[in-house]
């Protein structure tokens, strides 16, 4: 307890410092973005208008105080860096500044369950059951570490599995387009216009890859950054056959018209799997949950009746 007060000031004093040095340094590049954009505004539109502010500059001061702290944690190489890129891209998080608020918020995370078990151990001096004080300090300092890894994690896997289960559709109508003699670019725009209510994950990767190709982006790169930002198997063997056909002037409806159908062979075989499973995976909750229950009912009544007879014989003994 003796040494809470020390410890809780430290902390209190690098937070007001820092929260002072990123307003102020907030404040200089707020006035030097407005200053370029009077000085030689490209459209109205760009002027400021007193009393009003966008979402993004209102965010732009936590965005850059993220980024700032994301500096202590940033990966030294480049395939590092180019790794967290993917996965913030597999989540749907493809800014240029993503993944500097990433790393942002992990300090930022960790300061804050450090403080959480500074307030619970030192100020209230909670004791937690099981564990030691030691190891739940461990615990609190690698959960406030590692929480923004997971909920990327959870944020990628949901992402995938959206596209993993409306991707099925799009590759038959896809299938469907480019037999009737439209190109594979109209072809991914008229699926992104049918698809876009049920499938909007879907749609907005193929949106993206149309939009490259408008810009004049080589098919091959736009088709292999497609399988590489969505992270999905499947996609990435859909670009590659599509690479291939493209390299080696194939039919482009016949390839997808293959690849339909090992995705639907895939599909049955994974549906098979699960379910194959399922028997496995019902003992436990089976010998836990229900065969006690069971046990009790059918059991119970024989046992009590054993149980009276016992104590008859001893009274008569």
């Amino acid at each position: 307890m003796a040494y809470a007060v020390p410890v809780l000031m430290f902390f209190a004093l690098f937070i007001g410092v820092w929260s002072f040095l990123s307003l102020v340094s907030q404040r200089n590049t707020r006035t030097q973005e407005r200053l370029q954009r009077i000085s030689r505004p490209q459209s109205l539109a760009e002027i400021e208008v007193p009393g009003k502010q966008s979402k993004e500059e209102k965010l732009q001061g936590v965005k850059k105080a993220m980024e700032d702290l994301g500096a202590l944690l940033k990966p030294q190489t480049e395939l590092e860096q180019s790794a967290i890129k993917i996965r913030l891209a597999n989540a749907g998080f493809r800014s240029e500044s993503a993944s500097g608020i990433y790393q942002g918020l992990r300090v930022g995370s960790f300061v804050l369950f450090a403080l959480m078990a500074v307030l619970f151990f030192y100020v209230l001096g909670l004791e937690f059951p099981v564990l030691p004080g030691y190891a739940w300090w461990t615990v609190f300092l690698a959960l406030g570490l590692y929480l923004p890894n997971m909920v990327l994690w959870y944020l990628r896997s949901k992402r995938q599995e959206a596209i993993f289960l409306t991707l099925p559709d799009a590759l038959d109508l896809l299938v469907v387009c480019v037999e009737s003699g439209l190109g594979l670019d109209a072809a991914m725009r008229r699926v992104t216009e049918e698809m876009k209510d049920h499938a909007k994950v879907l749609c907005e990767e193929l949106t993206l890859a149309n939009f490259q190709l408008q810009m004049g982006r080589p098919r091959r790169e736009v088709l292999h950054d497609l399988g590489v930002r969505t992270g999905v198997d499947d996609v990435r063997s859909l670009a590659a056959i599509l690479i291939q056909a493209d390299r080696f002037g194939s039919s482009i409806a016949q390839a997808l018209r293959v690849q339909s159908d090992s995705m639907r062979t895939r599909r049955r075989q994974i549906a098979e799997e699960k379910a194959a499973k399922t028997a496995v995976q019902l003992i436990f909750p089976l010998v836990l949950f229900i065969f006690p229950g069971i046990f009790v009912v059918l059991v119970g009544p024989a046992a009590i009746i054993i149980v009276d007879e016992l104590f008859k014989t001893m009274g008569a003994g």
